[in-house]
């Protein structure tokens, strides 16, 4: 049975964090948790922040694995973290950091979909403040 891509147990609301691999690792612990990827895989998600950078604007950042990393997915997947915070990325404040696992060239079309979503700079407010886990989902389903 095909997992969903963005359940309910995939978004944490309200988390802090001492730094962005710290972040970067939660990010990838719900994943792994979910079960969409196997352990490994939260290692190549920092490893291609320190490539280039997976924060992409508007207090976003999307971590995900290398490309070699493609192996550890069992699942297609996202994790939404919301930090009220904000974590520096590089100097960039992240409020919104979403996890993503793609099963061969799945990331790509969720990719676009994040994009759509994020590009908004009212669904950026609306995700950062939402006071549930449905808000977010409700954002997302139409497009994921």
């Amino acid at each position: 049975m095909a997992k969903e891509i963005l359940a309910p147990d995939n978004i944490v609301l309200g988390k802090s964090f001492s730094g962005k691999e710290e972040a970067i690792r939660f990010t990838g612990q719900v994943l792994l948790d979910q079960g969409y990827i196997d352990e490994a895989y939260i290692d190549k998600m920092v490893e291609r922040d320190q490539i280039s950078t997976t924060y992409i604007g508007n207090n976003v950042a999307i971590p995900h694995g290398t490309e070699d990393a493609k192996a550890s997915v069992e699942h297609t997947g996202l994790s939404i973290v919301i930090t009220k915070d904000g974590v520096s990325f590089d100097g960039s404040e992240v409020n919104i950091l979403i996890g993503i696992a793609g099963k061969g060239n799945e990331h790509l079309e969720v990719l676009s979909k994040i994009a759509i979503v994020c590009s908004d700079e009212d669904n950026i407010q609306k995700i950062i403040h939402a006071e549930s886990k449905e808000e977010i989902i409700a954002l997302f389903s139409e497009v994921v």
